[in-house]
């Protein structure tokens, strides 16, 4: 499938209205179709309205169901692929502001129960000191000042004991000089004081650890609904059930490799006092 990144999550009303156009012209009523697809009817007229995004495997089923011709088979799932994928390049981001991006990431937050975040480079927000907050945005354009408002505030998250957090850093990440020296080894003891919180678990791999896969990506895994990766372009959205499984899938080889807990707090202190020296 070829496609320009525009497209992608634009495609929504397409896909709905090309599942209810197929359906009418094999002449299936809806109740019928939900029948042979194991959904509610309400689930198929959600879909077809528009209202639900149906996943891969949801439209893999209606096409069957309908028996649908090989070419309308490869045009629907393309819709549907492009339908459960969003591009979001930096100038979209930077247009609509950064406090806004920070809103909108506090609603995933709160609407998630397990957190997964693999971080490559640099230190997420919610494990940042506010001078490694201010740091990390200095070289945009835009008033910052919302945004680092938003990223600290949106650190109360971490104390809350019904959500699970699950951090992966790489030595690299920790280590990456966003800030001065002894600034930085503020941050490391901030991320080594956070590994006592029951709720939150953070993993380092030092340089050095062999991994199953080599890491391309900064990426967050929100329970087992949404994915997003970062990029010095953009951020790519994933929401097909496939796609979000195949990061999981990454992540946990990762946390399998990784150092937690009493052998994760020695790596810190050894790198903070690194820092201090």
């Amino acid at each position: 499938m070829t496609f320009e990144p525009e497209q992608l999550g634009q495609s929504s009303q397409e896909l709905a209205s090309k599942l209810r156009e197929l359906r009418k012209r094999v002449g299936l009523s809806g109740v019928r179709l939900a029948a042979r697809c194991n959904m509610s009817q309400s689930k198929v007229s959600r879909i077809e309205n528009g209202k639900v995004r149906p996943s891969l495997v949801d439209v893999e089923q209606i096409l069957r169901a309908l028996d649908a011709p090989p070419s309308m088979v490869e045009e629907v799932s393309s819709l549907a692929r492009l339908a459960n994928t969003e591009w979001r390049n930096l100038r979209e981001l930077r247009r609509k502001g950064l406090g806004t991006r920070q809103a909108e990431l506090k609603a995933l937050e709160a609407s998630s129960t397990h957190l997964r975040y693999f971080l490559l480079s640099m230190v997420t927000g919610l494990l940042a000191t506010p001078e490694y907050v201010r740091a990390s945005l200095a070289h945009s354009p835009a008033d910052t000042s919302k945004a680092v408002a938003g990223k600290l505030e949106r650190q109360a998250v971490l104390y809350d004991p019904s959500k699970r957090f699950t951090f992966i850093l790489t030595e690299q990440a920790v280590r990456w000089p966003v800030v001065s020296s002894l600034a930085l080894a503020e941050q490391i003891d901030r991320l080594s004081s956070l590994t006592y919180l029951p709720n939150v678990h953070i993993g380092l791999i030092p340089m050095g650890t062999a991994t199953p896969k080599t890491p391309l990506n900064t990426f967050t895994v929100y329970d087992a609904s949404l994915a997003t990766i970062e990029t010095s372009a953009g951020l790519l959205v994933l929401r097909d059930e496939r796609d979000v499984r195949s990061y999981l899938e990454e992540f946990s080889g990762y946390e399998g490799c990784a150092l937690f807990e009493e052998e994760a707090r020695a790596k810190l202190a050894e790198w903070s006092a690194i820092c201090r020296s």
